[in-house]
């Protein structure tokens, strides 16, 4: 029988307590607040171009709801990593892709043809 050490065990509580740091799903490294570490190059990138004026309005995280609730049946939602208007007055929606995930490209269709929305990918 194999005795664990000290540092395994720690380990071992801190996983089932529900504290230990787990591996994302798709193998990316969180970086800050971000997903991503391309996710958080865009923000950088797009926040340096909100500073100089070239867009406005940038948000993070922003709720698009694709088909609304209808009584029992929930809201169906996709969340935009970011959004913003240029100076033209267009309004974009961007998402920063590793892996197009079959969700991601139904949600994408369906903003596409309910609502107009074309999801640029970055």
């Amino acid at each position: 029988m194999r005795r664990e050490s000290s540092q395994e065990r720690a380990l071992w509580t801190a996983l089932v307590e529900g504290s230990a740091p787990r591996k994302n799903k798709y193998g990316n490294q969180r970086e800050g607040k971000y997903a991503s570490k391309r996710e958080a190059s865009v923000a950088a990138s797009l926040c340096a171009l909100e500073r100089a004026g070239h867009i406005k309005c940038l948000r993070e995280q922003h709720p698009l709801v694709l088909v609304p609730s209808d009584g029992k049946l929930r809201a169906v939602t996709y969340i935009a990593d970011f959004t913003y208007i240029d100076q033209q007055g267009q309004y974009h929606v961007l998402d920063a892709k590793g892996f197009k995930t079959p969700v991601y490209r139904l949600k994408k269709r369906l903003a596409a043809l309910l609502l107009g929305i074309k999801i640029e990918e970055v």
